[in-house]
């Protein structure tokens, strides 16, 4: 069985945050919700990952969960034509199925206030007994990332933690300087860093959870944890040279629905190619 076809491990993704950088959008919506299309940010995210054979996906929701609730009750209503019988119980038939058909979506009230380590913990109550590994990221970025090959890369390194290492957009250009102050040459704005950062897209080891996260409100997984993991040598890195791109402003928001519209999105390959 391939990669694509065998099931992957749940999908933990964090959707309960605020979102305050794009607050125009947010005041309305959680930003996993703002839409891509016709389509939330966070369907796209799923879709990538279930073009790999992932089908269960656990939501840390906090931030208006009533919209995650409301979009995934009514998502069969939304997606196919329907035929209702007035007056019958159960009276709706629902013509053909989407390709989330076989999603098995877990909505995790995980907090208003609670930061990302507190989420994940509270949410991995939803962890089936054989999951010795789950996928974690972020509800407000899409990437072309080879799910498959990054979880073949986490358990080949063995370590509790693998983070996706990604080249940022470059946002500006750069100014060189003499000594005194003077402008002696300027580069545009290059397409995307050198450096990088981490992209979300991460694998955890189950134990990691109970090793490394306490049960706290404050507790941000980006903080304690991972420097923790690092500092015991559980903490990997994967390299992605390819699209990724998270959706923290405006600018941002209206930079992926270009790409959408387009035609030409690339964080959608991997599930085209299997179309």
């Amino acid at each position: 069985m391939s990669a694509k076809q065998a099931e992957l491990p749940p999908v933990m993704i964090l959707c309960g945050g605020q979102g305050t950088r794009l607050r125009d959008l947010t005041e309305l919506l959680p930003k996993p919700m703002v839409p891509i299309g016709e389509q939330p940010v966070l369907w796209h995210i799923m879709r990538g990952f279930a073009a790999f054979g992932c089908r269960r996906f656990i939501l840390c929701l906090g931030y208006k969960r009533e919209e995650f609730i409301d979009y995934f009750l009514n998502f069969q209503a939304r997606s196919c034509d329907m035929t209702i019988t007035l007056g019958r119980k159960n009276g709706i038939v629902y013509h053909g199925s989407s390709a989330e058909a076989d999603w098995e979506v877990t909505l995790a009230d995980t907090g208003i206030d609670t930061m990302t380590g507190g989420r994940v913990l509270r949410a991995s109550r939803y962890l089936k007994p054989q999951d010795r590994e789950f996928f974690l990221t972020y509800g407000d970025g899409v990437a072309d990332i080879d799910v498959a090959a990054l979880l073949e890369f986490h358990r080949r390194n063995g370590k509790q933690l693998t983070v996706s290492a990604v080249h940022p957009e470059g946002r500006f250009g750069e100014m060189q300087l003499d000594d005194r102050g003077g402008i002696i040459g300027f580069t545009e704005k290059k397409v995307r860093s050198e450096g990088r950062v981490n992209g979300g897209f991460m694998v955890l080891e189950r134990d990691f959870v109970a090793r490394y996260l306490e049960r706290r409100e404050d507790c941000y997984f980006e903080q304690r944890p991972m420097a923790e993991a690092l500092r015991d040598g559980e903490m990997a890195a994967y390299r992605h040279e390819g699209f990724w791109q998270c959706m923290d402003t405006p600018r941002e928001h209206r930079i992926l629905n270009e790409l959408w519209e387009s035609g030409n999105a690339p964080w959608c390959r991997f599930w085209q190619e299997g179309e």
